[in-house]
């Protein structure tokens, strides 16, 4: 074969090639849907379009095709899509059209259920139930045993259970998702316990707000922001949290603005946590929060102020999965815990049968700001190994950390602590040296490295930033560039406070 006739040869296979997938492309439908002039007898047209969800449901979808919904117009009834596949590059795309967003009126029920699907994109969408306590009893949307699925620009509120539910499935992107006004949480990643089968799931730029609570779950937390549960490789980035958690039903572990539990490899990053709540007398109502089986798992870029429990919690509980090797770095929590039963801005909570279950933790680069109650919480039971807190600014009103870790093995060192009314005071003592060398923490190879200095942060304890997105111009926690604490490794350095900055 000439070298001539080989590159004609391509040149008319690449042609053939894309014609056919051009073709393939014209071929694809799309489907337009209208309540007021629509019928599900016709083709679905834009001068002759379908109705109602009902029909749409009943359609067996395909890679390319499109369903558009009329903007500003209320579908009543649920979207159920089963073994409908469109594919990664080639999604079947589910949105509005014309002016507004077009709203699935759930009533009672469920909004959208995407079941064993693939490749779908939903976008720009209202899904609106009757009420966590007006009848409704079911999540709004819906991602089960599914994979590659997006949900862009999606305003959920009014159902009993979750705004959003991926259970079991993978590659899901949920972005630009407001979830409020729901009972259980704003947003739920969930799979069979302790099997982590939801992997590869991303959350971002999302707002879950006034998710009260589920008012028939007796038994355990809800009003959740959102939570990421029974999973592995999960990023939650630039997410909001405010409001939730004030109507839980019961006594007893409560609901938290963002966290994981029995996960793997989670990031959450860039997340503002704030004004959270438990029910009255209810434990937990935090900001962010490391909870049971948790592992290699980070916190960092968050702000967290005014949650009625703990801005950052590292908790076990009895049964779980071993909880490892995870980090907490370049954090901010202000005034946070001043109503659940930690008093303090981070929290350490273990009711492992021992330390085997519960170890090693890096917390780093913190700032830790409570001029309300104290910095830092050991529950009574706390048998940890490993835990490392380094290079973090602690800042209590009176007494600095309540209780202590059960083994006293916790290593502290080039952290500063201050008390607000009394300098420095930590389990009965005034003075840093003394606590040192009693306790044995803050030194190295005999040598002092804690500090006892005043930050004079520009303005603490007067956050009121209200979304992820205002954090890059959060300047509150800046030091004075007279600081003494400037030239030391607190500030200074890989792990120092300097390095907050909110993208």
């Amino acid at each position: 074969m000439s070298l001539k006739f080989f590159l004609t040869y391509c040149v008319a296979l690449a042609l053939s090639m894309w014609c056919t997938m051009a073709f393939a492309q014209m071929r694809a439908k799309t489907y337009y849907v209208n309540a007021r002039t629509g019928n599900d007898d016709n083709p679905g047209t834009i001068a002759r379009p379908l109705r109602s969800l009902e029909k749409i449901s009943s359609l067996q979808l395909k890679a390319g095709e499109c369903v558009l919904f009329k903007g500003g117009q209320v579908f009543e009834g649920t979207l159920y899509l089963h073994n409908i596949n469109g594919s990664v590059k080639n999604p079947i795309i589910i949105t509005s059209y014309g002016r507004g967003k077009s709203i699935l009126n759930a009533r009672d029920s469920a909004g959208i259920i995407l079941e064993k699907c693939t490749g779908i994109t939903l976008r720009n969408l209202g899904l609106t139930g009757s009420g966590r306590k007006a009848g409704n009893t079911r999540n709004g949307l819906t991602v089960k045993h599914s994979n590659h699925i997006a949900a862009d620009d999606l305003n959920i509120s009014g159902f009993q259970k979750s705004g959003l539910l991926i259970y079991s499935s993978q590659y899901i992107n949920a972005k630009n998702v407001f979830a409020h006004d729901n009972g259980s949480a704003g947003i739920t990643v969930e799979a069979p316990y302790q099997t982590r089968e939801s992997t590869h799931i991303t959350i971002s730029n999302c707002r879950a707000e006034n998710n009260p609570g589920d008012p028939t779950n007796l038994t355990n937390h809800s009003g959740n922001g959102i939570v990421a549960g029974d999973c592995r490789n999960v990023l939650i980035d630039h997410c909001t949290a405010t409001n939730n958690g004030w109507d839980m039903p019961r006594i007893g572990n409560g609901p938290v603005g963002i966290w994981a539990y029995e996960a793997d490899s989670v990031m959450i990053q860039y997340c503002l946590s704030y004004q959270n709540k438990t029910s009255k007398g209810g434990a937990d109502g935090g900001g962010f929060d490391f909870d049971g089986g948790v592992t290699n798992s980070i916190i960092q870029y968050c702000m967290s102020y005014g949650n009625q429990g703990s801005g950052y919690c590292i908790f076990q509980y009895w049964g779980a999965d071993p909880w490892y090797n995870n980090i907490i770095r370049f954090n901010i929590s202000e005034n946070d815990g001043t109503v659940s039963d930690s008093q303090a801005g981070i929290y350490v909570w273990n009711v492992a049968e021992s330390s085997k279950d519960f170890h090693d933790c890096d917390v780093y680069g913190n700032i830790i700001y409570n001029d309300k109650v104290s910095a830092f919480c050991w529950s009574k039971t706390s048998d940890s190994h490993g835990m490392r807190f380094y290079n973090n600014i602690f800042v209590g009103r009176d007494s600095l950390m309540r209780g202590r870790d059960k083994v006293g093995e916790a290593q502290y060192h080039d952290n500063d602590w201050w008390s607000i009314n009394k300098g420095f005071y930590i389990d009965g003592f005034t003075n840093i040296n003394s606590w040192a060398k009693q306790s044995g923490k803050e030194q190295r190879n005999g040598k002092m490295v804690g500090l006892n200095i005043n930050p004079q942060f520009k303005k603490p304890g007067a956050a009121r930033v209200t979304s992820a997105m205002q954090l890059k111009y959060f300047t509150n926690y800046q030091l004075p560039a007279n600081s003494p604490l400037r030239s030391k490794p607190v500030y200074n350095g890989k792990y120092g406070v300097k390095n907050i900055k909110f993208d």
